[in-house]
């Protein structure tokens, strides 16, 4: 299968979970959804994502955003690594399992379909691991690698069943939810909003307006009115509008 590129339709794979079979459109019906892949279960990096993920789930919902994760080994040591998850997290009196499914993989099969097999990360029977890859859309057009050269472990799919941003992160990295979390707030915004983020964004803070579009339809488009960053080249391209 080639690999996916942004803007792609995202398989409609079949997969077993600890919340039983799932066809994977199906799954996602009108939501959207964030996919994350771990090399293993009982792994420490992973365990404490994996706990960050179950108590943030709320606000991914909130969001209309469903969580499912994918680590490639059996549905029974996921059952098993769900209780030291809870666990680790203090959920272990809450609930008796995680708020969001996670994939079984043994084979890899799926991981490897979609270009999550990190060459360069090997398990103790020298496979490879899978990997956590950070490539966005945007508003502007950029020349991508497809997954199959670049390995990518979280997935963010939106209502549309197309592939709206990959992230990637080595093995000894932990991944940073609240960034994901932010990231959606951005794409959901910027979905049905003329406006881009810029550094460091939080929901609340002023958009960008892009460049392509004209003064007057900036001034129609945003009532809240349009600013302009003053830099030394004089080009009037830094123009920010309270977010709409």
């Amino acid at each position: 299968m080639p690999g996916l590129l942004l803007g792609d339709v995202f398989p409609n794979f079949h997969a077993e979970t600890t919340d039983g079979s799932i066809q994977f459109h199906d799954f996602l019906g009108d939501s959207w959804c964030v996919l994350f892949s771990h090399p293993g279960d009982f792994t420490p990096v992973c365990t404490t994502e994996l706990g960050r993920a179950a108590r943030l789930c709320a606000e991914f919902t909130k969001r209309g955003v469903k969580m499912v994760a994918l680590s490639v080994d059996s549905l029974e040591d996921h059952h098993d690594w769900s209780k030291d998850i809870l666990a680790y997290c203090s959920m272990e009196s809450e609930r008796s399992s995680l708020p969001y499914p996670v994939i079984a993989d043994q084979k890899r099969e799926l991981a490897l379909a979609l270009g999550m097999m990190d060459p360069d990360e090997k398990d103790k029977d020298g496979l490879p691991l899978t990997a956590r890859c950070v490539r966005t859309s945007g508003l502007y057009p950029v020349t991508l690698q497809p997954c199959s050269q670049l390995p990518s472990a979280v997935f963010i799919i939106g209502p549309d069943k197309r592939l709206k941003l990959s992230l990637l992160y080595p093995a000894s990295t932990g991944r940073n939810f609240d960034e994901i979390l932010r990231v959606v707030d951005s794409l959901q915004l910027t979905a049905t909003k003329r406006v881009a983020t810029p550094a460091d964004w939080q929901p609340g803070d002023s958009v960008m307006v892009p460049p392509s579009m004209s003064e007057a339809e900036a001034s129609v488009l945003f009532p809240a009115g349009v600013f302009t960053k003053e830099v030394p080249s004089k080009r009037k391209y830094l123009r920010y509008t309270p977010q709409p």
